[in-house]
This record gives structure tokens, sequence and C-alpha cells, in this order.
């Protein structure tokens, strides 16, 4: 028997809803990574795109255990020599809450093409409102990612 490999023709993709309102950062971003990459699906395929679309609202909620809004450090680099930068995650999150809750999520897709076709299909919002109403986005209840 062959193996089973979707066309892209055949895949289905839906749009989910996630509200990250006290949950764990970490723990949120692992579960919308599955969803991005399809790894949620029966006909997923290493190789190709089969995930879905996801919409975070509440992203400035999201919170981080242990003290490692303090401790962990979040570094850019702009090429140049110096150009090293670093922030805590709590200043980042303070600042851009969006874009923290981005890079997170990003970091655990492939570093390849194929990973960045997969993050263009996240949306992260920082407040409760989002402009994807006419997608009819499903509400996604994320398991094991409330804040204790």
């Amino acid at each position: 028997m062959a193996t089973y490999s979707p066309k892209a023709s055949e895949i289905e993709r839906s749009w989910h809803l996630v509200d990250a309102e006290g949950m764990v950062l970490g723990r949120l971003a692992t579960e919308v990574a599955t969803l991005l990459r399809g790894k949620h699906k029966p006909t997923f395929a290493p190789h190709i795109d089969t995930g879905d679309h996801v919409v975070i609202v509440n992203a400035d909620k999201v919170v981080l255990t242990a003290g490692k809004a303090d401790s962990k450090r979040v570094y850019r680099h702009s090429g140049y020599p110096g150009g090293l930068r670093t922030e805590t995650y709590g200043a980042k999150l303070a600042r851009r809450p969006d874009e923290a809750l981005r890079d997170t999520i990003r970091s655990m897709l492939p570093k390849t093409r194929l990973g960045r076709a997969q993050i263009s299909k996240l949306k992260v919002y920082a407040g409760p409102t989002h402009p994807h109403a006419a997608q009819k986005p499903q509400p996604y209840a994320v398991e094991h990612a409330r804040a204790r």
C-alpha cells in the first residue's frame, strides 16, 4: 500500500480563535504551533503546509511563570559589530505583547520557507477585538495552558 500524501487542492483549512487571557506563554505557544503546522490532522505531512489559521486575542494578558518575566531575556542583533540588544521578556510583553507571542511561536516552527508560510497564518491581537469575524473562527480550548 502506498503512503498517502495530501495534495494542495485537498487541504481544508479552518479558522481557530484562541483567547490568551490568563494562559502561560510557552504552553499556549506549543498548542498554537501544532495548529499552524497541521499536526492535529490525520492528513499531516511534514513537507506540506496542512495547518489551519489561528487568531489569538488578549495577547497582553499572557503570563509567565516562576519569575521568567524578570530573568528570561530576549536577544536580537542588528548585524553590525556591537549590535546585540537584550531586554527582559516582561519588558517585551509590556511593550509589544503581540510581537512577543508571535516570536515565541515562530521559534517552534521550521526554519524554512515552509515555516514562513505557516507563520503567515497566525494573527495576534493585544486586545479582545479582531477583524476576522467574516472568516467565522471557531473558539479553540487550549487544554493545559491556564495559569494556576
